[in-house]
């Protein structure tokens, strides 16, 4: 009676279903991580690009700012004070 076939094909015993139900969780849970952690994977090294370009253009308006006469002299007479209290 319990393996019989009914209108919709043969009958799989019930316990046999709950293992399959489980196999396909596990495997669809494995391929959701793994596609997960593949499309993180390239975010990262966007992430990394433009952090690097950031840090490059912050770079070269801190040398230019400070290559210009007023800071340059500020950072001069800076110096010169407190070498001029230190003896």
């Amino acid at each position: 009676m319990g393996s019989g076939p009914g209108l919709a094909g043969p009958r799989v015993p019930s316990d046999r279903i709950d293992e399959q139900r489980d196999s396909m969780t596990r495997s669809l849970s494995f391929r959701c991580r793994v596609i997960l952690a593949r499309a993180d994977a390239g975010m990262t090294t966007a992430e990394y690009a433009v952090g690097t370009l950031a840090a490059c253009a912050f770079a070269a308006t801190l040398l230019a700012v400070v290559r210009s006469g007023a800071v340059r002299s500020a950072l001069s007479d800076l110096i010169t004070s407190a070498l001029s209290m230190a003896s």
